[in-house]
C-alpha cells in the first residue's frame, strides 16, 4: 500500500506550496543558528530537506550540509537549485538513515516534517536515527506545529486559483490526526478529471514530545513559539520550535 508522503510529494506539491520563499528560510536560519550555537564549518543534516531552502541558507552561513528526503521531485528540485553542488543531496527513508554513527554536528527538521506516521513507534525511530547520527551533544531542532494553535485556529475550507489551476483544501482533526485533503482541478473550461491528495500529521503534545526524546536519548533545552523567538504559549504560539541535544 502506498503511504500518503509517498503521493503528495510530487509536481502538484510544487504548485500547491509555491509561496514558500527563500527570504523566509534564510530568516529562519539566522535564528536557528544562534540557538544552535554551532562554530563554522559544523556538519548539519537537513532531515526531510524538501527543495532544499534551508539547506542552501545554511551553507551559505559557512556550514557543511547534507540534505535528505524522500521524494525524488523535490530532490530534482533541490539539486536544480544547487547547480554548484555544494550540499550533499540523499534519497531515504527518515527512519533509516544511510549515514555512520556520530557524523553529524547538528539535525535539523523543519516545517512540521516529522509525524508523517500511523504509529508512535514509527516516530520513535525516527528519533533514534536522529540520536545515532548525532556526535555526543550533538544538537537538534525540530519545528513543529502547535497542536493546540492550530486546532484552535483550524480553516476548515479554502480555495484559490495559481498557474490557471484551482486548488481546494478541506482540513479536519481525525483521532489524533490533522488532515488535509487537497483538490486540483483547472479553473476554466474542461476542468478535467481531480488531482485529489491527502497530508496526514500526528499530533503530539509538548508533552508527548518530551517522552518520545527521552526514551530516544536525547535532551529538550528550549522551545520557542515562533522564529521571533518568542516564549512558547501553548495556546497563543503557531509553532513549537524544540531545540536540544544528545544525551
Amino acid at each position: 500500500m502506498t503511504e500518503w508522503y509517498e503521493q503528495s510529494f510530487g509536481e502538484d506539491y510544487l504548485l500547491v506550496y509555491k509561496h514558500r520563499d527563500v527570504r523566509g528560510a534564510k530568516q529562519e536560519v539566522h535564528q536557528m543558528i544562534g540557538w544552535l550555537d554551532l562554530g563554522k564549518g559544523s556538519e548539519i543534516l537537513d532531515l526531510c530537506c524538501g527543495m532544499g531552502r534551508h539547506s542552501m541558507a545554511l551553507e551559505e552561513a559557512g556550514y557543511k550540509v547534507t540534505g535528505v528526503d524522500l521524494s525524488d521531485v523535490l530532490l530534482r528540485e533541490a539539486r536544480r537549485n544547487d547547480p554548484e553542488g555544494r550540499i550533499t543531496w540523499k534519497k531515504a527513508d527518515m527512519r533509516n538513515l544511510p549515514f555512520k554513527d556520530e557524523q553529524f554536528d547538528a539535525v535539523v527538521n523543519l516545517f512540521t516534517s516529522f509525524g508523517y506516521f500511523e504509529h508512535d513507534t514509527e516516530h520513535l525511530k525516527v528519533l533514534k536515527e536522529v540520536r545515532r547520527v548525532l556526535k555526543p551533544e550533538g544538537r537538534f531542532i525540530i519545528d513543529f506545529l502547535n497542536p493546540e494553535y492550530t486546532a484552535s485556529k483550524l480553516v476548515p475550507a479554502s480555495e484559490r486559483v495559481d498557474d490557471g489551476q484551482r486548488i481546494s483544501e478541506k482540513r479536519t482533526i481525525e483521532h489524533g490526526f490533522v488532515k488535509k485533503r487537497i483538490e486540483i482541478t483547472m479553473a476554466e473550461g474542461d476542468r478535467g478529471e481531480p488531482r485529489r491528495y491527502l497530508e496526514r500529521i500526528k499530533l503530539y503534545s509538548l508533552k508527548q514530545f518530551q517522552g518520545m526524546l527521552r526514551e530516544a536519548g536525547l535532551t529538550l533545552d528550549a522551545v520557542h513559539g515562533s522564529y521571533d523567538e518568542d516564549e512558547y504559549d501553548i495556546l497563543k504560539s503557531p509553532r513549537m520550535i524544540m531545540v536540544g541535544r544528545r544525551v
